[in-house]
This record gives structure tokens, C-alpha cells and sequence, in this order.
């Protein structure tokens, strides 16, 4: 290593001055160009490291590599080392300043005691470039070299030493000793689940923030310092620490915030699936889905009661992800057992359609068929009103057309029941269904839904306000009726007595009224023989369209009985 400039390091003169101080020459008078040679340090036990050549080898050192024995005063001649100091010196004791002096001489080391000189390649090729010397030159500095631990008393076994790869080997860098990282292992981490079925059973609750404030107060962390790496140091604030609560979507975070602005530690209320996906967020969004409910609505809810809700988009995003595809799946196993049941009976089904919005502003419209007997579903049709032409008023008809055409393939359907929907209607008269051998009947409940509609359409004319009275008493007469008939003829007997009993006539010339004597007075008026009123009830229940369709309703359906499931 040469030297053209005079501005030393500090660490060398540091150095330098150490090791003049310590010499032995007795005189203050710097050295000239001479320089004394520096004895070698004592020679480590294993020769072969400095020479591969065999024909270099001491005698002395062919009769340490065959085992030979050697007495310990030809050992201390040869710079041999006890077996007991070679474990004593470490690396760091070795490359301390302390122990190291410095070579100023142009030639590499050669034994002085009876050793003939060994050298390697790369040592020859050193000397040939260290061996420039120019006295003349005010800034040229002689070669020197620093051999660590040459100024040990005792031996020093090399080999004892830890290998260094050359990829290790980094000059004028300091190394700093690793901060150790605190073990968090004893802190405790959220609580994440794994499997989503272990969620769907635990208790929630609602927690108002100035309660969850007040227990942070008592509680004591995990963590008495803050962690937070700053330029590869900790930031080392202590408490006490500031807490900070923060909604997200239905949770709540818990922070704890150093002096410096650092998280010290954060904690969730709420456990968490992978991708830190929030339990009450996925149980909230998936949920509003399964029951039937409306999104817009339940955030409506949240909001009047000042609580954190998951975000439209992420209701999307599950349900999209977790819940079609595993209510599709789901449904078709569910169907397909249903079916299976059902292929060696004749099938009564209930059917009826219900559109996403009244009116003619519909876009969709999804129609539900169930089994009579076994009271389960076993098929449902989605249409949209793209399908129809931009016609929303066919979307039920399209959507029936779906689910029956389906159902004759896989059952034998004796019997669909829907309400009194005209388009339906014509496709059992005249329509595609007409000779397939389905029977078409009505519904029992939209039946009296509509008989009502008309009576109380009656009552809001003059002098027939008497009508409304009787609405509800006319409505239950006609399920009597049609609960008790089991054709037409007796069916007609039974209904026409109706004109009779209003007017309080109980007993005519053909018929009598079913019920026993009335004792109490009624807590109605009786209507007038004869009167407006009574005249346009007589054209209600006798109207011959009503009559024309009672046969359907004498097999007593209840569709509604499928919208209460």
C-alpha cells in the first residue's frame, strides 16, 4: 500500500504513534532510510499455508506433518504453540491495535531461525512491486504492513482462527453490532380466522366508544417503549401513550400513539380473515343478502344510529366473491334432491311471480313454483325486461313459461295453481299449455283479494256506503264456499243464499242459511231488499266472468302460503 499524500488518517497516526512508543530503540532520533527488519512472528503449526511446494518443508516440519514427536526445546526453536494458548486468543484479541506492529520493510516475511525462507506467487509478485524506493521524493513513503497479533507473547494457531470468504472481506467499513429486535413473541396479535365456519356461531355486541375509551384507560400494554425503527434505531419514547379510536366500516381500531407520532400498538375489534378482511364487515354484507334484506336500507339504519357500516362497494365485492355462486351451488343440490323425490308422483304446484318494483318501471321479475305437498321450492325463474322486448308487463308470463317448461321435463305436473293472471290464463285456454294435461286453477287468497277490491269499489257509490260493512262477511262466505263445495251446483246453492242473508231473510222457498238462529242482534245494518246497494252486490257475486272461474277455485290453493316460508 503506497501513500503519495502526507494527510494520514487519524486512525494511522494513531497507530504509528503507538507503536514508536513502544519499541525498544531507546533514542528520540527519527529513523532514516534503514529500517531494522522486524523479527517474524512464531510460524503457525501448519506449515503447508504458506507453500504448496514439498521440496520447501524444514526437516523439523516434514516431523510435525508424519506425527513425530518433538521436545519442547526444539518446539520453542521453531515458534511452535501450546495446544493451551491456541484456544486462549480470539479474533478480536488478534486484530486489536494493541497487539499489532507495523513491517516497514520492502520484503515479505522470512524465518530467522534456522528456517529457509517461504514464499508464495502472489507474495514474489509483491515484493516486485513494493521494492520502488525513491529517498529523493519528499512524498514517497516507504511500504509498510501491519501484521495483527505479531506482537503476542505466546503462538498464534491460524487455524483457530473463523474463515473469512472473500465476499466478507469489506475494507474501511465499520461494522456496528446488530441492535438485537425485541422478541414479540409475548405480544399478543389480532385475532384471525381461519376458517369461516368458526365464525358464524360467536356473540356480537354493540360497543359505544366512550366505553371501549375508559377501559383502555386501565388497561396496560405489552409494550412499555415504542419499537418503531428510525434510521435502523428504535425510537425508545415510553408512556404513557396517546389513544386513538377509528371506525372502519363496522369495527373499531384502537391505537396507541408515542410522543413521536409512532404506532406503538393497535388493536381490532373485530377478528379478521385473510387478506384483513373484517369478520363483522363479511357476517353484515353476506347476512343482508341471505335474509332477504336491502342494502340502502340497513345503511339507513346504521346511520340514524350513528354506526359504523361497510361500504357499498365491499357489500358488492362479497357478495360478487362469497355468496352467488355459493347460494347457486347450494340451491341446485338442494333442487335436485327435492326432484328426485317428486319423479314418481304427480305434482300440485303453487306459482307466482313477484316484479322488484310496482308499476310498469319493473326491470325484473323472478317467479317461485312450490310443491303442494311437501310445502318446498322446486324451481325459480329470473327474467329480465330486456328479455321482453322493453315490456314489462309480459315479464311474469315469460318468467311462468320458464319454470313450467322446465318442471314437465323432469316431473309429471298434474296440477299448477297461480293467481287469476289473464296472460297465464289464455295459455292453458287457448294457448301452448292447452292440451298437455295440466290443470290450471286459481289461488284461493287472490281470489278474495279481488272480490274484496270490487266491493270496496261498490261502497264508494251513493247509497251503497252500507257495502263496506258487509266487505269482510262477504269475503269469508266465499271461503266457506269454496272450502265446502266440491262442485259448482253446490258451490252456487251455498253462494247465492248471500243475497238472502244480508237483507236478513235466514229461510226461502229453496234453501236455508247454514248457520245457526242468530240471537244477538247484528252489529251491522241489514241491507235493503231491492235497494242500490243491494243491487250491486247482486251484480258482483252473479257477474258471469266471476262464475265462469269459479271451478278453479273449488280445489282451495293457497299460493300465499309459499310467501310466508
Amino acid at each position: 500500500m503506497r501513500y503519495k499524500n502526507l494527510a494520514f488518517s487519524n486512525c494511522m497516526l494513531l497507530f504509528i504513534y503507538s507503536y514508536q512508543s513502544q519499541s525498544e530503540a531507546s533514542t528520540s532520533t527519527p529513523l532514516t532510510g534503514k529500517r531494522r527488519r522486524i523479527p517474524m512472528p512464531a510460524l503457525s503449526c501448519v506449515e503447508e499455508s504458506l507453500s504448496e511446494r514439498e521440496e520447501d518443508y524444514t526437516e523439523f516440519e516434514i516431523q510435525l506433518a508424519q506425527g513425530e514427536t518433538a521436545t519442547e526445546e526444539h518446539g520453542e526453536e521453531h515458534g511452535l504453540c501450546r495446544g493451551e494458548n491456541w484456544d486462549i486468543l480470539d479474533e478480536n484479541t488478534i486484530n486489536s491495535l494493541e497487539n499489532s506492529i507495523i513491517d516497514w520493510t520492502d520484503d515479505t516475511w522470512t524465518p530467522t531461525k534456522n528456517t529457509e525462507e517461504v514464499s508464495t506467487s502472489e507474495e514474489d509478485e509483491t515484493i516486485e512491486v513494493d521494492s520502488y524506493s525513491d529517498d529523493s521524493d519528499e512524498d514517497y513513503m516507504p511500504t509498510i504492513r501491519i501484521r495483527s497479533g505479531a506482537s503476542l507473547a505466546a503462538n498464534i494457531n491460524v487455524e483457530k482462527l473463523p474463515e473469512i470468504s472473500l465476499e466478507d472481506v469489506v475494507h474501511g467499513v465499520v461494522h456496528e453490532p446488530a441492535v438485537q429486535e425485541n422478541d414479540d413473541t409475548s405480544i399478543p396479535e389480532g385475532i384471525k380466522v381461519e376458517d369461516p365456519e368458526d365464525i358464524v356461531n360467536q356473540k356480537a355486541a354493540i360497543v359505544y366508544h366512550i366505553c371501549l375509551k375508559q377501559l383502555t384507560t386501565f388497561l396496560e400494554l405489552p409494550i412499555t417503549i415504542c419499537t418503531e425503527k428510525v434510521a435502523k434505531k428504535e425510537c425508545g419514547a415510553a408512556g404513557p401513550f396517546e389513544v386513538d379510536l377509528i371506525k372502519r366500516g363496522t369495527a373499531l381500531i384502537v391505537k396507541w400513539m408515542c410522543p413521536n407520532g409512532h404506532i406503538v400498538w393497535q388493536w381490532n375489534s373485530q377478528p379478521t380473515f385473510k387478506f384483513k378482511m373484517q369478520a363483522g364487515d363479511f357476517m353484515l354484507a353476506t347476512n343482508i343478502l341471505l335474509s332477504g334484506n336491502n342494502y340502502s336500507k340497513v345503511a339507513l339504519l346504521f346511520n340514524y344510529m350513528n354506526m359504523g357500516m361497510v361500504a357499498r362497494t365491499t357489500f358488492f365485492s362479497i357478495q360478487d366473491a362469497y355468496c352467488v355462486e355459493t347460494i347457486e351451488d347450494f340451491w341446485e343440490e338442494s333442487r335436485a334432491s327435492v326432484i328426485s323425490g317428486l319423479q314418481q308422483d304427480e305434482v300440485v304446484a303453487l306459482g307466482d311471480g313477484r316484479m322488484d318494483s310496482p308499476g310498469f318501471s319493473a326491470q325484473y321479475c323472478t317467479y317461485t313454483v312450490m310443491d303442494n305437498h311437501t310445502k318446498k321450492i322446486i324451481q325459480v325463474a329470473n327474467t329480465d325486461k330486456r328479455e321482453t322486448q322493453g315490456n314489462s308487463t309480459i315479464m311474469e308470463k315469460a318468467a311462468f313459461i320458464q319454470c313450467v317448461d322446465r318442471l314437465r321435463d323432469e316431473i309429471t305436473l298434474s296440477e299448477m295453481c297461480t293467481d287469476a293472471h289473464a296472460q297465464i290464463s289464455a295459455l292453458f285456454k287457448t294457448g301452448m299449455y292447452k292440451d298437455v294435461g295440466v290443470e290450471h286453477t286459481f289461488d284461493m287468497w287472490h281470489g278474495a283479494k279481488n272480490l274484496g277490491k270490487k266491493i270496496h269499489a261498490a261502497g264508494q257509490q251513493r247509497e251503497c256506503k252500507i257495502l263496506l260493512q258487509w266487505k269482510k262477511d262477504i269475503c269469508n262466505h266465499f271461503w266457506f264456499c269454496c272450502k265446502m263445495a266440491d262442485n259448482y251446483d253446490r258451490f252456487f246453492a251455498m253462494w247465492i243464499g248471500l243475497l238472502h242473508h244480508v237483507t236478513g231473510e235466514h229461510e226461502w222457498s229453496l234453501d236455508a242459511c247454514r248457520h245457526d238462529p242468530l240471537v244477538d242482534e247484528p252489529n251491522k245494518d241489514w241491507i235493503k231488499k231491492g235497494s242500490k246497494a243491494h243491487k250491486a252486490l247482486s251484480e258482483i257475486i252473479l257477474s258471469e266472468r266471476f262464475l265462469k272461474n269459479v271451478p278453479k277455485y273449488l280445489k282451495f290453493r293457497q299460493v300465499e302460503l309459499k310467501k310466508n316460508r
